[in-house]
């Protein structure tokens, strides 16, 4: 992952743009994973000259031991991504026996100014962060004035777009994306709204959005829009909040503010809107909404760094800027609750292991430790502990932020998943159910309503994965769910497609594995498993649930003794869904076993402790 930013490289149709880690054909947007981006550059970077394989994969992985299939694998998505049409020439040429070549020819675009680099990075003038939270707490009580004045519904959704810059400064790109960050998670313990994640909202970052579009694809009612330009000691920001289905501007305004004044201005502006508003709110509400402590400027120039990165699946570096953050200023709650989220995503889908999941719980531990406590690191730290197996450690904080604001969509949402553990899958389906009610795109493209499957509805649980050729995860389930439906073809292609994205991805392997059964290479598969089973012990990836997929495909192929073995290593690590186990048609080739039936019964056991302690 390169941070600088500095080049258009131009070929045919297309432009891979450096400042925005983007491709794009004709001007449009092209949906690449970051290693099909770092893939494309290396071309690019070096059009016409033969690139060895040896050369690539170093360049590409250059800390881990990868399989040549790998690159093959990258090469391949590369090519789609491109769109050759029949009869036009290739861009990546393939050099037998060698390697491969860009054969187009690359312009080079005029320079755009470079970021400041990602850890050596110049901070954030002071002034500079303190106007960000102010202007967080201005777009806030603007939201709240507006729905005053209209009399609007007690529930609303909203969505908080992106702010753009107008002025094309690219060192300070991450602000926009950051700064809607900032003002949704500032939302999160109001009752009286649904606010779309960050997640939902990053696609429109750096684009002109059709504001009636927009909506429609983020099942909401209202939108928050804004732009801010730095010129000299003066920023000015315009922001405005749109009724979309009246088409009316609900509130618009500008904050024209030197930076040498707003230590003060801050507070004193905060306090006059909520007084002059009387906005009806309870006493942890109006807490949650009071302005945070000063941050050191540095760390939270780290932090807004890495809440970026964190958007585009670059989790390394997302932690260490969160480490550096941490370590300059470790009074600033949000930056622990990140550096915890961006910990677990690693663990489990990175195969960062034990001692991530660890670092992960004492900074959520930190995050809960200090005031204001953003609802976010409740549910984030709930997540960790559904994944590592405690189960009984995670409900309560979840069903304490629901009890904070019951129309939290992510909370409702991480609910269901722990749920489905624990085997209470139709209090999982009620979830889960409830959560895409409130937010039609929680978690649509990073999760999936797994209470369906394990319920045996598979058309239902194929309706409620999106469309998304982009997602590795979503494609696994695809083809996951094509198999239970005995659609061999469906299956292996959308197994396939999972792989070639994101060969790293923990489900994606063993995806691979069992379309390498599907194509009748039972012992491949058979060595993608032992492979995976062998990480996953020596690292303490700890996801039980991944993991009894694992058990599943070993059953498929009748290796009997490593199903079981898979199968008592994901149940001692918190995936216990007896009504699952007992039904599911995957595992049929077990029962007969002695070791199945007292795998079914320590399953049980625990699954009737769950249900008779929270229900």
């Amino acid at each position: 992952m390169r941070l600088k930013s500095g080049q258009l490289y131009e070929f045919g149709p297309f432009v891979l743009d450096t400042s925005q880690h983007a491709l794009l054909r004709d001007g449009t947007a092209v949906s690449i994973t970051p290693k099909i981006y770092d893939l494309l550059l290396i071309f690019v970077e070096n059009p016409g000259r033969l690139l060895t394989k040896d050369e690539l994969m170093k360049a590409l992985w250059p800390h881990s031991f990868v399989e040549e299939s790998n690159l093959t694998q990258q090469i391949s998505a590369a090519r789609k991504a491109l769109g050759q049409a029949p009869g036009e020439e290739p861009y990546i040429v393939t050099v037998p026996g060698k390697g491969y070549r860009f054969a187009v020819t690359v312009v080079t675009g005029k320079p755009v100014p470079e970021a400041p680099p990602a850890i050596e990075s110049e901070p954030l003038k002071p002034h500079r962060i303190v106007l960000l939270a102010a202007l967080a707490a201005l777009v806030i009580a603007a939201f709240y004035f507006a729905l005053h004045r209209s009399g609007a519904p007690r529930l609303r959704s909203l969505a908080i777009l992106p702010f753009q810059s107008l002025n094309g400064d690219t060192a300070n790109d991450f602000l926009g994306f950051s700064l809607a960050d900032a003002v949704i998670t500032k939302l999160g313990a109001v009752r009286s709204l649904t606010v779309r994640p960050s997640s939902a909202i990053e696609k429109y970052r750096g684009q002109s959005v059709d504001i009636q579009r927009a909506a429609a694809d983020l099942h909401v009612d209202t939108l928050l829009t804004g732009n801010f330009l730095h010129d000299g000691n003066d920023l000015r920001i315009t922001s405005q909040l749109v009724d979309v289905k009246t088409q009316s501007i609900l509130w618009n305004g500008a904050f024209d503010l030197k930076y040498d004044r707003i230590l003060t201005v801050q507070d004193s502006v905060a306090r006059e809107i909520v007084k002059g508003l009387q906005l009806s709110l309870s006493s942890q509400e109006a807490e949650s909404l009071q302005p945070v402590k000063p941050v050191d400027p540095l760390a939270y120039e780290y932090y807004l760094r890495a809440v970026d990165l964190y958007s585009r699946n670059e989790f390394a570096l997302a932690i260490k800027m969160l480490n550096q953050s941490a370590r300059i200023d470790p009074g600033y709650s949000l930056t622990w609750a990140e550096l915890g989220r961006a910990l677990t995503a690693n663990a489990s889908f990175e195969l960062g292991g034990r001692e991530d999941y660890r670092e992960a719980q004492a900074a959520y531990e930190k995050a809960l430790s200090l005031k204001p406590v953003p609802i976010e690191a409740s549910i984030y730290m709930a997540n960790l502990f559904t994944d590592i197996g405690q189960l009984e450690r995670g409900v309560p904080l979840l069903r304490d932020a629901l009890k904070a604001n019951p129309n939290h969509a992510e909370a409702h949402w991480e609910l269901g998943y722990a749920y489905r553990f624990a085997g209470m899958l139709n209090e999982s389906k009620a979830e889960c159910e409830r959560a895409r009610e409130l937010d039609p795109g929680v978690k649509l493209s990073s999760s999936a309503l797994n209470a369906y499957l394990y319920l045996g509805e598979y058309d239902k649980f194929l309706a409620s994965l999106p469309n998304d050729p982009a997602s590795p995860l979503i494609l696994f389930y695809r083809g996951f769910t094509e198999y239970h439906k005995k659609n061999v073809a469906e299956a292996a292609k959308h197994l396939q497609a999972a792989f070639e994205l994101r060969p790293s991805l923990l489900q994606a392997r063993i995806g691979q594995a069992l379309n390498e059964s599907l194509n009748h290479h039972p012992q491949a598969a058979l060595e993608i498993l032992r492979d995976i089973e062998t990480k996953i012990t020596e690292r303490g990836v700890a996801d039980p649930e991944a993991l009894y997929k694992v058990a599943q495909v070993y059953a498929e192929l009748g290796a009997r003794p490593a199903a079981l073995r898979v199968l008592k290593a994901s149940i001692e690590g918190g995936f216990f869904s007896y009504p699952y186990l007992q039904s599911d048609p995957l595992m049929a080739s077990l029962h007969a076993e002695d070791e199945w039936k007292r795998l079914l019964v320590i399953a049980r056991q625990r699954h009737e402790a769950f249900k008779q302690r929270f229900f």
